[in-house]
């Protein structure tokens, strides 16, 4: 779809796709390894509202993995009988002008409450996901 994709909140299926951006708090993200490999991992995430989408990761092979290939995609989690199915296809880079998740209002917002059932603060999330990274996406698809 490229430049200025747009949800449909009109759409039953648009609405559920916003609804998964806004509500979920876990979200799989498929990077490509160097070897063509798909690599999935549950990650956290902010969607603002548009066309994009904000990660916070650990330093390693999935950043390597996007700095050899920015093709990503996000995937629901469906529901038991192979129903409420949304892709986003998109392009991701590490992007160093977000603040460190800690003091990121909206990250903080939606995820102390999952870091404190985990044992964990802000300042040890901040430091263990310390890259930030943003993902345009360029595509919905689904059931």
């Amino acid at each position: 779809m490229g430049k200025g994709l747009m949800i449909d909140e009109s759409s039953e299926f648009g609405a559920r796709v916003a609804r998964h951006l806004r509500e979920e708090t876990v979200v799989w993200l498929t990077t490509v390894t160097p070897s063509g490999a798909p690599l999935p991992r549950p990650v956290g995430f902010l969607w603002d509202g548009s066309e994009n989408v904000f990660i916070y990761s650990q330093p390693g092979a999935r950043i390597r993995n996007i700095s050899a290939n920015p093709k990503v995609t996000l995937n629901f989690r469906g529901d038991a009988s192979g129903g409420d199915i949304v892709i986003l296809s998109g392009t991701a880079q590490v992007d160093e002008s977000r603040p460190p998740a800690g003091q990121n209002a909206a990250w903080v917002a939606k995820y102390a409450p999952e870091w404190e059932r985990a044992g964990m603060a802000a300042e040890s999330f901040s430091e263990r996901f310390s890259v930030p990274v943003h993902i345009r996406i360029s595509a919905v698809n689904g059931f």
